[in-house]
């Protein structure tokens, strides 16, 4: 493996400032908790407004507990971003309310552009999106043409269109690998964790954009190691956007549908988790008698020991998918052009995985992670 640290721009001074402004921009935004008697006032309105805009909700697994619940109470979804956009595109539904960050809607109006698409919040952005602005990716990019460009899904279409790959957590070291073994140099946007993670298991020659998720960024080594001793019996869940600090105290590695498949695969009583606490709601629903415990972000003297969580995905709120259908409002649009150019690359890796499900199938090998290939996840 060749070793890049900093050779990627550390995004620009104006752009790190106009970064931080959102984060506090977003936690003013995330709205209060309904108190129940409202709050179930406002979901029987969403599921008569479903019904007659010919709507389905799709939600990630890092927004509200009580949105996750009501996407499958009412034939949506929960998933990963690309899962989400995929059941968004087979879905009969003429419009796809999209509860998550701007770049899901994104994917899912990619994939699906003769559908409206819209979001509760428009406003919902991605530290990772933010962080990889497409006109200097794409100077990045052109300083070193020789380079395979390959993008994380948790990216702006803009930033889609200038690559090559588009890959997801769950399936993107087959693919590094694949253009490894063929001898292509890459360069990796926008998550530096993710992007060494990949290159210390591939060996690939990887030169990394410097981004980096504000929640896995904040996990702390000292502090898991700290809670490990604690519960000693206790499996550690580790998305690799985290630092490498952290991931080499895990037993399990993967993407958010990996995780959440190893906690009712694993025999162990107690978890804990470091990802986006969102993804503790479905846990705990898919095994209620196990114990799941949020990986520490911060030490013993901070205010918040365990704050693993996105305030984007928190300006996601019951009141704005019912206003975004009474309204049409919070569209996602996307001129022809640009969806296609983004299109390509996303394309092809959907049909690489679906090229490596049928080679397993072929050859009879067992595959460990069963959502490899069952959701090309992201986040």
């Amino acid at each position: 493996m060749k070793n890049y640290p900093y050779d990627a721009p550390i995004m620009s001074t104006d752009n790190r400032i106009a970064t931080q402004m959102n984060i506090e921009y977003a936690k003013a935004k995330m709205p209060a908790d309904l108190p129940r008697a409202e709050r179930l006032v406002v979901e029987e309105s969403i599921k008569q407004l479903l019904k007659d805009n010919n709507a389905v909700l799709v939600a990630h697994y890092y927004v509200d507990p009580f949105i996750q619940d009501l996407a499958l109470a009412t034939g949506g979804c929960v998933g990963d971003s690309l899962e989400m956009a995929r059941f968004g595109q087979a879905h009969s539904a003429q419009t796809l309310v999209v509860a998550g960050v701007r770049f899901m809607g994104e994917s899912a109006k990619i994939l699906s552009m003769e559908k409206t698409v819209l979001m509760p919040d428009l406003e919902a952005e991605c530290s990772l999106d933010l962080g990889c602005p497409a006109d200097e990716f794409s100077a990045f990019c052109d300083a070193h043409p020789e380079r395979t460009v390959v993008v994380y899904a948790n990216t702006s279409a803009a930033v889609k269109a200038r690559a090559d790959w588009v890959v997801t957590s769950s399936v993107g070291i087959d693919i590094v690998r694949h253009l490894h073994a063929q001898g292509e140099p890459i360069i990796w946007g926008p998550d530096r964790h993710l992007g060494k993670y990949i290159a210390r298991e591939t060996g690939a020659d990887m030169l990394l954009w410097q981004g980096s998720c504000m929640v896995h960024n904040e996990f702390k080594a000292t502090e898991l190691e700290q809670l490990k001793a604690e519960y000693p019996t206790a499996k550690v869940l580790v998305h690799p956007e985290s630092p490498d600090s952290v991931v080499a105290l895990a037993d399990v590695v993967g993407s958010t549908s990996k995780l959440l498949q190893s906690t009712y695969e694993m025999d162990a009583d107690t978890f804990i988790v470091a990802t986006d606490l969102g993804i503790l709601h479905e846990m705990q629903k898919r095994s209620p008698n196990k114990r799941f415990l949020a990986a520490p972000t911060a030490g013993e003297s901070a205010s918040c020991k365990s704050c693993a969580f996105c305030p984007w995905m928190a300006m996601n709120a019951l009141q704005g998918i019912e206003q975004c259908l009474i309204n049409n409002s919070g569209e996602v649009l996307m001129t022809p052009e640009l969806a296609a150019a983004a299109r390509k690359p996303l394309q092809r890796m959907l049909d690489f995985a679906e090229s490596q499900k049928q080679r397993v199938a072929a050859s009879g090998d067992i595959v460990k992670d069963r959502q490899l290939f069952a959701n090309v996840g992201a986040a």
